[in-house]
């Protein structure tokens, strides 16, 4: 069974699309993968109470009382590990406000995907709606994409182009394209375990 973990640190919109289309469409059956658990970085991150209620185990480590960035995502790779289920668990960043290390990064090589609210390569990083919009973008978007060390030019997995209207500010754009966010992250998701995007997560775990 590949087991998936969803690191968040506030309501966790993505992770609740992602969740709810697991369970509508039956990833266990499917493709022989689970939601594991639902890790986030604030004790008081909205999306842990969601994640209880639909009995999802829910884990904090609180980056606060880690002395260096080594040092959380240390234990933070400790907290995911005790959800492998004979492969590296597949980790999924919805809405997860913390820089990861190289180390880190590099434990779960190929096996850590984030959703980034633009068109990659276009605009990595933040305030990418305000950027696009000041930039006079006819499209916005946004790209799910697997994590490596260099920010948001890992390969593409899945993109979404939404248009930005001539009254657009940086909230509604934003607003429009995390809708869109909730469809594709799920969808790029269930390719992956399918296999049909990348590594042959289902047919081939992660290692």
């Amino acid at each position: 069974m590949q087991s998936i973990v969803i690191l968040i640190s506030g309501t966790g919109s993505n992770m609740q699309a992602i969740v709810q289309t697991a369970q509508r469409e039956g990833w266990a059956g499917r493709y022989g993968a689970r939601i594991a658990a639902i890790i986030s970085n604030r004790s008081d991150a909205a999306g842990l109470a969601w994640a209880r209620e639909e009995g999802i185990e829910t884990v904090v480590v609180d980056h606060r009382a880690y002395a260096s960035r080594e040092a959380f995502d240390a234990a933070l790779m400790a907290a995911i590990d005790r959800y492998a289920a004979g492969a590296r668990p597949l980790v999924i960043l919805a809405g997860f406000m913390r820089i990861l290390t190289p180390g880190f990064v590099r434990h779960y090589e190929e096996c850590l995907v984030n959703i980034h609210p633009s068109l990659l390569p276009a605009f990595p990083g933040l305030h990418t709606h305000q950027r696009a919009i000041e930039m006079g973008c006819r499209f916005a978007g946004a790209t799910v994409h697997r994590v490596t060390e260099a920010l948001d030019c890992g390969e593409i997995l899945a993109q979404t182009a939404v248009p930005v209207l001539p009254d657009d500010t940086p909230d509604t754009l934003a607003a429009r394209v995390l809708t869109q966010e909730h469809l594709i992250y799920p969808r790029a998701i269930a390719d992956l375990l399918r296999g049909e995007r990348g590594d042959q997560v289902h047919a081939r775990p992660c290692p």
